[in-house]
């Protein structure tokens, strides 16, 4: 499960039903929205919930729909009623705290429920099981928390989890996006309070490595070379690193590569091993490697003339090894989730500003 959220403060435009189109391209499957944003109008949810469902079905999409207190009653709409909801597009629904268990357990055997996967107890499992729930129907979706400081903190966060997983529930969070943050803060719509600066791609592979089954962009929007990121992660299982140019050969290492399966300590080395070159590759900017650098390997190494490397943490200059060129600051972290076999791909950020990962 990979989402992204589109909220209805405002009608769905052109440019809304272009994003949707691109994020369904790029490899997400589902969308979440809200029927209870305090700062929204109520009574816009109904034809806007409708214009969204349909654009849902319209693009293979899933759609999940908060509908905390009253939210639903106030958009027009009835729990009574679950087969119009349907009918729009609407494939699942996340209840809060005052939705009844009994209640909770009969809407399973309708359409999917999320539950707040944050208090969830054993208590309210052991319930749900004896009011004859359908568990299958049923998944843990965290919050997201717009308020600085207030997002969820790490160990709580891996603790209930394990809960969760122990008792066969999926488990959704969400991350932060990169555009249109979602008013009136702006300050991200993370599940983590660790993520909340975050660059988007980052946080979805350190929820991945947590093991989270379902990932959400929290705001409203992604770059569109965050969504390429992702389109490339999704579609093809390729992670994308922004790198600047160093010398002439970094022309060399543009494009696919893939990590050795025999992972090294230090650094990342290519599969293709060493690159086939007509010409000796001479010593040419033999520095200090600092974490990210892209390395070749010169003449003076001999066999290994050629070997492409990306560095893993700062090592101190080699005269035998080219610093080719350098990933940018905010993607060196991504380094880490190069592993074994992991295909990755290099794409040069110029150098005049041009680019949005620029830094």
């Amino acid at each position: 499960m990979n989402g992204f959220s589109v909220f209805m403060d405002r009608d769905i435009d052109a440019a809304t039903e272009l994003y949707i189109k691109q994020m369904a391209k790029a490899g997400f499957d589902g969308i979440f929205t809200s029927l209870h944003i305090p700062e929204d109008d109520p009574k816009q949810y109904k034809k806007r919930l409708a214009k969204l469902g349909a654009l849902a079905q319209k693009n293979h999409l899933d759609l999940m729909v908060d509908i905390a207190g009253d939210a639903l009653f106030k958009a027009g709409f009835s729990l009574e009623q679950i087969s119009e909801l349907k009918k729009l597009g609407v494939t699942g629904l996340r209840a809060d705290d005052q939705l009844s268990l009994q209640a909770i357990a009969q809407l399973s055997h309708e359409i999917f429920i999320g539950l707040n996967a944050s208090t969830l107890i054993k208590d309210e499992l052991l319930k749900l099981k004896e009011l004859d729930a359908d568990l299958t129907q049923i998944i843990a979706w965290h919050n997201y928390y717009p308020h600085p400081e207030t997002g969820l903190d790490n160990s709580y966060f891996c603790k209930q989890n394990a809960f969760l997983k122990q008792n066969d529930l999926q488990v959704v969070a969400f991350i932060p996006g990169d555009d249109r943050l979602r008013y009136p803060l702006y300050q991200g719509l993370p599940t983590l309070e660790s993520q909340r600066y975050l660059k988007p791609l980052l946080a979805y592979l350190e929820l991945k490595a947590l093991g989270v089954d379902g990932i959400y962009i929290g705001d409203s929007g992604l770059l569109p070379d965050s969504q390429k990121q992702f389109a490339s992660l999704l579609n093809a299982g390729l992670i994308v690193l922004h790198a600047k140019r160093k010398t002439n050969d970094f022309s060399r290492v543009i494009g696919q590569h893939q990590n050795r399966k025999d992972v090294a300590r230090d650094v990342i080395r290519s599969a293709a091993a060493r690159l086939k070159v007509s010409e000796p590759i001479l010593p040419e900017n033999t520095t200090f490697r600092a974490k990210g650098a892209l390395t070749l390997d010169n003449c003076d190494y001999g066999r290994y003339m050629g070997e492409f490397q990306l560095v893993k943490h700062d090592l101190k200059a080699d005269p035998r090894v080219n610093v080719i060129g350098q990933v940018i600051e905010v993607e060196l972290e991504l380094l880490a989730y190069i592993g074994a076999g992991q295909r990755f791909e290099i794409v040069e950020v110029k150098n005049n500003g041009s680019n949005e990962f620029n830094n």
